[in-house]
């Protein structure tokens, strides 16, 4: 079961064994990672679930696509490995990943 390890603003980390085929987004829910507050329950339809990616994985994590980056838009202090974690996919490959969860969700 791959781990993530998510960091609030205040550098507090929570590390949570994720089910594949699962999302990033489901799994800070699950266990109550602060930040994350999924408004539209990972339909893709807000901002609110913004995560930044470690640089290390941004390459395996992927980029977003059309949707996600229009949803983007409106989240706050976009980085160039900002990702809506209800559209990254858990997998084997991401057994390890880091997100930083942003100060303020749009």
């Amino acid at each position: 079961m791959p781990k993530i390890t998510y960091i609030v603003p205040d550098g507090t980390r929570f590390d949570v064994d994720a089910a594949n085929g699962s999302t990033v987004m489901e799994n800070a829910i699950r266990n109550a990672v602060p930040g994350i507050e999924a408004e539209c329950g990972g339909a893709c339809a807000c901002a609110t679930c913004h995560v930044y990616v470690d640089e290390e994985w941004a390459g395996t994590v992927g980029q977003p696509e059309a949707m996600e980056e229009d949803m983007l838009d409106f989240a706050y202090e976009v980085q160039p490995t900002s990702r809506l974690s209800c559209q990254i996919i858990v997998r084997d490959e991401l057994d390890g990943l880091i997100v930083r969860i942003p100060e303020r969700q749009a």
